[in-house]
């Protein structure tokens, strides 16, 4: 399978995670930075949290793992917690921001 359609999938079931106390996914908040394939079957999710503080930071990774996990061909998933560069809802897609109520 090629890396693209690898990232398609990835970010697919990405979309699936949600932060519980936002009813967005993690990727339309633009929680995930990156997405990396040392090895055609291995994965590096770069990613941060609305708060570097979150009491279920540790849900949520987890999360992320299992969901990358259920990709037939991905035999690992790496989840990178990075806080750097902050998260600002600017980083949000423009369907986030509609339904949080942003202005666009």
């Amino acid at each position: 399978m090629s890396e693209n359609l690898m990232k398609d999938l990835i970010i697919e079931k990405l979309q699936t995670v949600y932060d519980p106390e936002i009813p967005v996914n993690i990727w339309d908040l633009g929680l995930v930075y990156g997405i990396d394939f040392p090895k055609p079957t291995e994965v590096i999710i770069h990613m941060t949290l609305t708060a570097p503080g979150c009491p279920i930071a540790d849900e949520i990774v987890q999360q992320v793992h299992d969901v990358v996990m259920d990709i037939e061909g991905i035999t690992s998933a790496t989840v990178d917690l990075v806080f750097e560069p902050v998260w600002t809802p600017e980083r949000m897609s423009e369907t986030a921001r509609l339904e949080l109520g942003f202005d666009i």
